[in-house]
């Protein structure tokens, strides 16, 4: 009788601790900006990061660069692609809710799609930091270069 309520008892321990690492592995936290940051420094070790947004669900970060270009990292289940986004390879469009961003990337299409951030303050920045992602390198010396006055 021992011995049955003995196996019984490791059944059920061992069910209970199987469940909750499935339970694990169905929702890992994908908001680890450290990781991130570390991706990225190694994919891009000349390249110094400003600032930070990661989306809401955590499955990508947008980085603002040291020269005011953007950066873009998506979360791959263990590590991150990182991607410095050049020039005029950029769509955006800020979301009906107002709280995200339309991406579209010219040279990654399989990170096109919708990206919902905490607040809308923070879809609005972010939008801000590819600005000069949409502008050709021509268009942006003509904007550095203040109108002639009468």
């Amino acid at each position: 009788m021992a011995f049955g309520i003995l196996v019984f008892g490791t059944i059920i321990g061992i069910s209970w601790y199987f469940s909750r690492m499935s339970e694990r592995e169905k929702d890992p936290d994908l908001s680890d900006v450290g990781l991130a940051i570390v991706e990225f420094g190694r994919a891009f070790p000349n390249e110094a990061l400003r600032s930070l947004h990661a989306t809401a669900d955590g499955k990508a970060v947008f980085a603002r660069l040291h020269d005011n270009r953007a950066g873009f990292m998506r979360n791959m289940r263990g590590h991150y692609a990182c991607h410095v986004i050049e020039k005029g390879r950029l769509q955006a469009q800020i979301l009906q809710q107002g709280t995200g961003l339309h991406v579209r990337f010219a040279d990654y299409p399989q990170y096109d799609g919708d990206y919902l951030f905490a607040s809308a303050e923070e879809a609005a920045e972010v939008s801000l930091w590819m600005l000069s992602n949409y502008l050709s390198d021509g268009a942006l010396d003509d904007a550095a270069v203040p109108p002639k006055q009468d």
